[in-house]
């Protein structure tokens, strides 16, 4: 049993307060090799991520891939770094920032929302611990991954668990499994889809690009494939789009296991030589732009489909701050809060008010 760790002193008379924590993958301190080795070594060493035989993959891990591949990964980052860091933990700290304040907004009272990231920093341990600090009994764990997978969503919530298991003093806890047929963030993708279709026109086709999965993780029973297919017939339903205007496709392969289909480099290859004139492209799972969707996507896919003959490719950005997507999120976590945290003038906080006036230490 993990040791617990030390607990703030218990205290009668402070006001107990609710908790929405926000994770996201996460990113590496700098896009140098020196800084990508940790942040590699963590991810890769996850067994929700790889799933081979441990002390095989050790010997991959530590004798081949973090010795060459920090390097090249450092400079994919580079070439997507901003003024203000990594381009993932700048979208997911304002998502944080936007969400608490439209939750306060609503007069929602004695709420502390805040964000981690899995792999990196800050950590789920240190904000964890920091909002027990500031007096958090029941928490809200909202992982940022709409589709559900055992490589995003599970590790997301063990991290929370493995952090749970050091405290004393528990909080009261719930997690968003996903939200990938969620109304609100299918009318967000569609809104931020038209917005496009305004500025620059139509393309003839919808491609939707979803990160990978090894394909045997849906031959052991991950819902991710399916979830992703669902998220794509929502989408091309709400925007009017016939089977033959949109296709969903898969990117970010590793290794030379068979993942799942179609490959989206293949697609924008099979896509450029069928004489696609106008290729519009987004990424449905990802809720901020990251190095998977500017670097992979926007650049690298851009240049698949032009070497191979295509026409006009354009990239529609991720919902980052989208106000339609800060709404989608603020009524996502306002449904899980449901009986925990009310608006001022609700009668059941008015008792517990008068309750807490009268405690004493």
């Amino acid at each position: 049993m993990a040791v617990p760790l030390t607990e703030p002193a218990f205290r009668h008379s402070y006001t107990s307060k609710t908790g929405v924590l926000l994770i996201n993958l996460g990113t590496p301190d700098a896009p140098t090799a020196k800084a990508l080795r940790p942040y590699l070594k963590q991810f890769l060493s996850d067994q929700r991520v790889i799933e081979i035989p441990k002390a095989l993959w050790w010997l991959i891990l530590n004798g081949i891939i973090l010795n060459l591949r920090p390097r090249k990964s450092a400079e994919k980052y580079a070439s997507i770094w901003s003024s203000e860091g990594s381009p993932l933990l700048v979208h997911t700290r304002k998502q944080s920032q936007l969400l608490a304040d439209k939750l306060a907004a609503a007069g929602l009272e004695n709420l502390v929302v805040d964000f981690a990231m899995r792999y990196g920093k800050p950590s789920v341990d240190s904000v964890l611990r920091r909002m027990r600090e500031q007096g958090v009994e029941r928490l809200l764990v909202v992982p940022l991954y709409p589709q559900y997978a055992g490589s995003s969503v599970a590790t997301a919530l063990d991290e929370v668990f493995r952090s749970l298991l050091r405290m004393r003093n528990m909080p009261e806890i719930r997690t968003v499994r996903h939200f990938h047929d969620f109304p609100p963030y299918i009318e967000a993708l569609a809104r931020q889809v038209e917005a496009h279709w305004q500025a620059n026109g139509r393309g003839d086709k919808l491609l939707m690009s979803f990160h990978g999965v090894p394909r045997f993780t849906l031959d052991k029973g991950d819902p991710y494939h399916c979830e992703c297919l669902k998220t794509g017939r929502l989408l091309a339903e709400r925007l009017q789009l016939s089977k033959e205007q949109y296709v969903v496709a898969f990117q970010s392969r590793f290794g030379k296991a068979e993942w799942l289909k179609p490959y989206t480099a293949d697609t924008l290859t099979a896509l450029a030589r069928a004489g696609t004139q106008k290729l519009d492209v987004m990424c449905p799972g990802f809720v901020g732009d990251c190095l998977e969707t500017l670097e992979e996507i926007a650049m690298e896919g851009k240049e698949i489909f032009l070497t191979n003959g295509g026409g006009e490719y354009r990239y529609i950005p991720c919902l980052n701050e989208d106000p339609n997507w800060l709404n989608a999120l603020t009524a996502l976590v306002r449904q899980h809060l449901g009986g925990w945290i009310t608006t001022p003038d609700d009668p059941v906080l008015r008792q517990q008010r008068a309750q807490d006036s009268g405690a004493k230490n």
